[in-house]
């Protein structure tokens, strides 16, 4: 009975394909970090938040390929890895975290889901041409998210809104500028290794700071529901869910894996309207809906760049 049930399941598997569970995981999971990270940040600051899931998640990683014996990185790999830990840890999942303990992690996630917009405005100031569609795209974009706030107007006059926003937003942009520093000096090492460094350069970097700032507070004052939400952030958000995402580029085309990023911004607001009672009118869905119509024309024009 047992062998049947497991062959039945196996054959279910190999019809639907691994890369296609694998892209489903990421599409749900990756929306469900940002109600992680909304708990977390209830109960103690957002940049602590961060520094603690980057500096275990770091050390899981690290310590795996230390084990294995991986050869470290050399000379200018160094540079590179510095720089990303920087613009993709510290500061965009550093600003991102901060941010939504005064926004709502629906509109986190709708708001750091255009940074494809932020690579086309870049390569513009590099000399690149916006395509039409990615004009019309942004636009598109544009008109959605004016849709959303029509919603939270009330809520632009707290000052922790504005904040909350704007962090996000710049998280937005380091993560651009961090794709294209990725896209232009990748290096040769094991992308896995060369991911844990990263999370561990920013957790110290992002330690001196708030140390400094004295802004962390003592981990024996850190709520067991907090610390359930960094536990999550590490395993689901920066392990399992960054291995199923690195697989589904692997084995989907580029067009069909970058379907999560869509997906997870609808996951953070149905879940955050649940789980957090935020706020999800008839606006706020057709917002988000015409938001994505327009990244997606965006992301379009990317890919036939590439191409």
């Amino acid at each position: 009975m047992r062998a049947k049930i497991q062959n039945a399941f196996s054959g279910k598997i190999e019809a639907i394909g691994f890369p296609i569970l694998a892209l489903c995981w990421v599409s749900f999971f990756w929306g469900t970090t940002w109600l992680a990270s909304k708990e977390a940040v209830r109960h103690m600051p957002g940049l602590q938040v961060a520094t603690i899931r980057q500096f275990l998640g770091g050390l899981l990683y690290v310590g795996y390929f230390l084990i294995k014996k991986e050869p470290w990185p050399k000379g200018k790999q160094w540079k590179t890895i510095i720089i990303l830990s920087i613009l993709n840890f510290a500061l965009s999942n550093g600003l991102s975290t901060w941010g939504v303990k005064y926004i709502s992690s629906g509109l986190g996630a709708i708001i750091s889901a255009l940074f494809p917009i932020w690579i086309i405005i870049i390569n513009f100031f590099n000399g690149i041409k916006i395509a039409r569609v990615a004009l019309f795209g942004i636009l598109i974009s544009f008109g959605g998210i004016c849709i959303i706030f029509m919603d939270y107007l009330s809520d632009f006059l707290r000052p922790d809104f504005q904040f909350g926003i704007l962090l996000t937003i710049i998280s937005t942009v380091t993560w651009a500028f961090g794709i294209l520093e990725t896209k232009k000096k990748a290096a040769s090492f094991n992308p896995y290794f060369s991911l844990g460094l990263q999370m561990l350069i920013s957790s110290v970097f992002l330690f001196g700071i708030t140390e400094a700032a004295g802004a962390n507070i003592p981990l024996s004052e850190i709520s067991l529901n907090s610390w359930w939400a960094i536990v999550y952030l590490i395993l689901i958000g920066s392990v399992l869910t960054f291995i199923a995402f690195i697989y589904t580029l692997q084995h989907l085309p580029t067009e069909i894996s970058s379907i999560y990023v869509y997906i997870n911004p609808i996951v953070a607001m149905v879940l955050g309207s649940f789980i957090f009672g935020e706020t999800l009118t008839q606006a706020i869905a057709i917002g988000a809906v015409v938001t994505l119509i327009g990244l997606y024309l965006v992301n379009k024009s990317i890919r036939k760049t590439k191409n």
